[in-house]
């Protein structure tokens, strides 16, 4: 039953918001490793022009990895919380390093994504939103379902996912309701529905429940109508 409603959610959202969706970006999973790694509590214009910070001040990952971290800091000051992000970033190249001899993550296209996720999430500061998206929004494109604040808030209100599980764990439970079958556009159409739908219609404060595609299908949202006060 519940993959049933999970897939009309799907179907409902992907027409409202008129998937399919064009990857939004083009870049080695290097790359998107990093700007995951700058992304998170950012906003994205934000996070962008902190990775176009680095790559301007820097001509390699590996003088990333090797500057002062004061000069990372600097480079990527457009992102929230600079001074945590600079010693991770660094940290996370000196682990892809040692384990493989190189500054590079082509490697993960022979691994299954579930295997290649396993291998990301031992990078320290590296969880299951920050893993999907490598695979997903990269080159890669490897089907995994990264899970966004917005998404979470949605699949919550659907109950798709219980109000006490939070985005980590999430990952594994939305991504279990979906088919084993679906390819990389698929996932990501899924993904950037839930998240419009986050950002346009069922937002945090205040949800515009009257106008919601997917009202039918919403526990939360019907309670609102029915005069709840908003949460």
């Amino acid at each position: 039953m519940l993959r049933q409603k999970v897939l009309q959610v799907h179907t409902q959202l992907c027409a409202a918001y008129g998937a399919p969706f064009p990857f939004f970006r083009d870049v080695d999973p290097l790359t998107e490793l990093i700007g995951s790694l700058l992304s998170h509590r950012t906003k994205n214009a934000d996070s962008s022009r902190a990775l176009a910070g680095l790559r301007g001040r820097f001509q390699s990952w590996r003088e990333v990895m090797n500057a002062p971290t004061e000069e990372v800091r600097e480079a990527i000051a457009a992102a929230t919380w600079p001074e945590q992000k600079a010693p991770r970033v660094q940290g996370a190249l000196r682990y892809i390093e040692a384990a493989r001899g190189e500054l590079s993550l082509d490697f993960l296209e022979s691994l299954s994504p579930a295997e290649a996720q396993a291998w990301l999430e031992k990078i320290p500061g590296v969880g299951p939103k920050t893993s999907a998206a490598v695979l997903l929004f990269s080159t890669l494109h490897l089907p995994a379902l990264p899970v966004d604040s917005h998404h979470h808030r949605v699949a919550q209100r659907l109950e798709l996912v219980p109000a006490n599980v939070g985005p980590g764990p999430a990952h594994r439970l939305l991504r279990a309701l979906l088919p084993d079958h679906w390819d990389a556009q698929t996932l990501y159409d899924h993904h950037e529905a839930l998240m419009f739908h986050g950002q346009r219609c069922c937002f945090y404060k205040n949800p515009a429940c009257a106008r919601c595609p997917v009202l039918e299908l919403c526990p939360f949202g019907q309670t609102r109508q029915g005069g709840m006060l908003d949460l």
